[in-house]
Parts: C-alpha cells; sequence; structure tokens
C-alpha cells in the first residue's frame, strides 16, 4: 500500500508565511502602524476610530487574534510555529493586535482546560471578537497574598447561587461586562471550600467603586456584591474546585504578565539609547555620551534580550508541556524588574524633563514617562507580589518545603 509522500515543514511554513504576509497587507490600516497602546488594559474603553474598528473586526473574524486557540471556538487553530511566523510579519509592518485583556491573557486559556463544552461555546467565540471585555474577582480586603482566606460566599439557593462579600484591586471593574470570581462555597474547609464562578457585572447588586492611584489613573476596583443571583450553569468545574482552577489561572496570567503573550509591549517607547542622544548628547561617533549611562544601557539592553530568549524557549516547553508552569514566577520576578529598570533608567535619562505631570513646559511623551514610570511600581505587585512568586519558586520548583 503506497503511502503518502512527507510534508515538507519549512516549505509548508513558508507557503503560510507569504499567507500571512498577503492578509496583513490587505487588512492592516497603514494609520495604525506603531500605535498599540502599552497601557490599554489599564485604560477604558475609548471611541475607536473606524480603521481600529475594522482592523480589530479582520482580526477577530480571522481568529488571528487569538491564534493558537481551536478554531472551534473563533480561535485561530495555528500551531506554535505558525503563530511565531504570525507575530514575526505583524512586527515587520508595525502591526499590533488588537483583541486582548484580562479573556485572553488569563480567563479564556483556563476555560479552555476547564470549562464545559457549553461555556467554551457561550464564551470563547467573544473574547476572540472581542466583544466582551471580562474583569478578575480575586483579592479581598483581608484576603491578599493569603487568598485561600477569601470570604465572599455564594449560598446554593437551589437553581442559582446567592453571592454577598467585597473584592478589591478589581482590574477594569467599572469596565467590565463580565467577571470571573473566585467564591466560598463551603466555609468549613479553607481551601478546599472555594468554587470558580462567572459573575454578570450588571447582576443587580453589583456595585464598583473605582480606586484612584498615584499614576493619577483609576484602574482597579473596589466591587460589592450584594444578594446578586448567579444560575448554577457559571460555576466552572465542580464545587470546592475553585482553588485549583484559580491557581492555574494564576500561572497563565502571570505568563502574559511576564511577556509570554505581548512581550513587546513591556519595553514599549523610545529605545534607551535613542533617548539618552536626545536628552544627554552623542559623541562624533554617535555612542551616549555619559560613558556610565552608556554601559548601564548596555547591560539592561542585554538582560532585557536575554529574557526574551527566554521566554522564547519557556514557551515552546510551555505548548509541549500543556501549558505554563511554576516556572511563570520566575519569568514574572525578571520582567517586573526590567519593566521597573526601565522607568528608572528613562527618568534618570529625562531628568527633570521625565518629572513633569502637567502644565506647559512638558511634552506629551514626556507626560507619559510620569505616569508609566508610577504605573510600574505595580507591577511587582499584582498577579502576585515578588515575595509570593518567591514562595513559588522555593517550593515548586526548588522543593524547598515547610519544616514545623
Amino acid at each position: 500500500m503506497a503511502t503518502a509522500p512527507a510534508i515538507d515543514g519549512a516549505a509548508a511554513l513558508d507557503e503560510f508565511r507569504s499567507e500571512a504576509r498577503a492578509w496583513l497587507t490587505a487588512n492592516f490600516p497603514v494609520s495604525l502602524k506603531g500605535k498599540d497602546n502599552a497601557l490599554s488594559a489599564l485604560e477604558g474603553p475609548h471611541d475607536p476610530t473606524e480603521d481600529e474598528i475594522a482592523w480589530t473586526r479582520a482580526m477577530g473574524e480571522k481568529g488571528w487574534g487569538v491564534p493558537t486557540w481551536p478554531a472551534a471556538y473563533g480561535g485561530g487553530g495555528l500551531d506554535r510555529h505558525q503563530a511565531r511566523v504570525l507575530q514575526e510579519e505583524m512586527g515587520r509592518i508595525g502591526a499590533w493586535n488588537p483583541i486582548g485583556g484580562m479573556g485572553v491573557m488569563m480567563f479564556g486559556p483556563t476555560l479552555l482546560e476547564y470549562g464545559s463544552e457549553e461555556q467554551k461555546l457561550e464564551h470563547i467565540p467573544a473574547i476572540a471578537r472581542n466583544e466582551v471585555r471580562w474583569c478578575q474577582g480575586y483579592s479581598e480586603p483581608g484576603a491578599g497574598s493569603d487568598l485561600a482566606s477569601l470570604q465572599t460566599f455564594a449560598e446554593d439557593m437551589g437553581d442559582h447561587y446567592l453571592v454577598n462579600g467585597q473584592k478589591t484591586w478589581t482590574s477594569g471593574g467599572q469596565w467590565a461586562d463580565k467577571c470571573f470570581a473566585l467564591v466560598r462555597t463551603d466555609k468549613s474547609q479553607k481551601h478546599g471550600g472555594i468554587s470558580f464562578l462567572l459573575i454578570d457585572m450588571t447582576s443587580p447588586g453589583v456595585e464598583v467603586k473605582p480606586i484612584r492611584m498615584i499614576s493619577g489613573q483609576s484602574p482597579f476596583c473596589e466591587t460589592f456584591f450584594t444578594n446578586v443571583k448567579v444560575p448554577k450553569g457559571n460555576l466552572v468545574g465542580r464545587e470546592g474546585q475553585g482553588w485549583e482552577i484559580g491557581t492555574r489561572l494564576l500561572q497563565h496570567e502571570r505568563n502574559s504578565l511576564s511577556g509570554g503573550s505581548g512581550a513587546s509591549r513591556m519595553f514599549a517607547g523610545k529605545p534607551l539609547a535613542q533617548l539618552a542622544k536626545e536628552y544627554r548628547g552623542a559623541n562624533d561617533d554617535g555612542t551616549v555620551a555619559d560613558t556610565d549611562l552608556r554601559m548601564r544601557i548596555v547591560r539592561h539592553e542585554m538582560d532585557q534580550r536575554a529574557f526574551m530568549l527566554t521566554l522564547r524557549r519557556a514557551a515552546m516547553e510551555a505548548k509541549s508541556n500543556q501549558g505554563p508552569s511554576a516556572a511563570t514566577s520566575i519569568m514574572k520576578n525578571v520582567g517586573a524588574r526590567l519593566t521597573q529598570d526601565r522607568a528608572e533608567l528613562s527618568v534618570e535619562i529625562m531628568g527633570m524633563a521625565g518629572l513633569g505631570w502637567e502644565g506647559e513646559g512638558f511634552t506629551e511623551n514626556e507626560l507619559a514617562q510620569t505616569r508609566t514610570w508610577l504605573w510600574g511600581k505595580a507591577v511587582s505587585i499584582y498577579g502576585g507580589s515578588t515575595e509570593i512568586q518567591n514562595n513559588v519558586i522555593a517550593k515548586r520548583i526548588l522543593g524547598m518545603l515547610d519544616h514545623q
């Protein structure tokens, strides 16, 4: 019996590259080149331009906003090699992914693992088309680092749950359509009494109060649930499985925060060397005039390049091992440090021009840099603080178990 000829992987990938290049040329509006907003996840909805609407619709219909998600749920159905090619081709023309947010970063990948078929069909396509905005209901006033102490309670009322409690640091809660939340369904046990519930933010009894931050933005909220009715069908997994599902979601979040789903955003903006030449001057040979500053910029860029290469390797390993691992805690810590180091270097380079808040005498980019610097102070806290990540690394990677 004759066998089919082997498929030339390289040739197939080249063919896909040509396809991706042609599609991007036909669909990406030139007016949007390089205009991705690195802080979009922390800002509310804005009035999109016609080109932004068209680009988002095109990517959503193609499924390339979530390129490796199954096509059956609205994803691109690409393998990791094709997704890498797509990323390269987008970078080549200055295109960016208009589909993101917590639905893509955290909830979608988790629902693909733990959700029922009905839940996947209901929620995943809408995320892939950027039609629904999700927020995360985890932290509470008395349950931050010790998240398992959460007290928001979902009482079983037969055909629905009745949710009462409070969440805090709810990112984008005031703009979200829906919330994925950890709630307590059993008060007799700590971790085993937690369940993973999907809550409609337009439900009666849901109230959000934005928290104003040092950066001047209010991306986080206090969220209150008062007798909120939630259908039983909104329970993901089984009752008591919330801690397992919730910690898996955190791995996806840390993977995204460290750059796994858009690392270039972490280092968005003008290259540090170019910034230094503009504000601190350059030598005749075109190098940064300040020798010490030049060396520190080089060290930072070397660390950044090594980090990006490590992320790429980790992403490939994650695909082979069916998702991210505890190693995302390492990536999250390193990514947070590099993000903050870059912001500090930028302010140092710009001097007083990098510390403007408002008023004349500052450019729009200079004012944005001040807010970026202040915003960056939070990256070592949200998604699990550096200290929490160190505990995860010690226990789950290094095997340093607690001794009583």
